[in-house]
């Protein structure tokens, strides 16, 4: 789909969105490496916190990526932005 002319107020929305959207995954992944899940090796929740654990890294990453992230997410908006003014 190509877009001509400057973006729709709802196409900048959309486009916002997929870049919160990547910046989370990233994020995500960045915090499963860091360790952020795993369970510990005394007294940790079993089953139950490894099943969880990759919910809790995909809520922590959402919620640094809504309070502003780290910039990719902008970075990553904007030249989806300039791209479509293209």
């Amino acid at each position: 789909m190509e877009i001509h002319g400057p973006l729709p107020p709802d196409g900048r929305t959309s486009l916002r969105n997929a870049a919160m959207a990547l910046e989370a995954s990233f994020l995500t992944e960045m915090l499963r490496s860091a360790g952020l899940g795993k369970s510990r090796d005394t007294f940790g929740g079993g089953v139950g916190e490894d099943q969880f654990a990759s919910m809790l890294a995909r809520e922590h990453a959402q919620a640094l990526t809504e309070a502003g992230g780290i910039g990719l997410a902008e970075s990553i908006f904007q030249a989806l932005v300039r791209r479509a003014n293209d």
